[in-house]
């Protein structure tokens, strides 16, 4: 069956982890939304004081096609990024007639400040926070307990899906 997730949630919540490994066992296909970002694909441009919708609009369309592609195939997508935007969740779903599942993660302050400062690049206590509190303007989606075991939230989300 196709259909798609969105897993969403602040700076070093575990989405990257999470929606890699979930799109390992359900066979999806995994698009991060910094991705484009990072490999200069978009130039951000700001939005009192965020990434703005427009940007991360583009992320989204970068995705499109190959993203249609793939549930037309019959396998699912996870989408997977902060999604403190309203209007790009509503854009992903609009564009993609598709059964789908929002998933917010959903992880104290402390340990995702704890957490990015564990990578290898880290993003800084400052983004850390913003991007926090940016993510909880956002009310949508399934709220899950990021700070679980990794295998404890797989399961949780796979709980939700249907069975094939």
């Amino acid at each position: 069956m196709s259909y798609f997730l969105i897993i969403r949630g602040p700076l070093g919540s575990g989405k990257s982890t999470i929606s890699e490994k979930l799109a390992q066992k359900l066979g999806a296909k995994h698009f991060s939304i910094d991705r484009p970002f990072d490999d200069g694909k978009i130039i951000f441009e700001e939005e009192e004081g965020y990434v703005s919708q427009k940007s991360f609009l583009e992320a989204n369309d970068i995705y499109i096609e190959d993203a249609i592609k793939t549930l037309n195939s019959g396998a699912p997508v996870i989408f997977e990024g902060n999604f403190y935007w309203q209007s790009q969740i509503d854009d992903l779903i609009n564009k993609l007639n598709y059964p789908h599942w929002i998933f917010t993660l959903e992880v104290p302050l402390e340990v995702c400040i704890e957490r990015d400062r564990n990578r290898e690049k880290s993003c800084g206590k400052d983004a850390a926070e913003v991007v926090h509190a940016k993510s909880k303007e956002v009310d949508c989606g399934i709220p899950i307990d990021g700070t679980k075991d990794l295998n404890q939230i797989i399961e949780e989300i796979i709980s939700y899906l249907p069975k094939n």
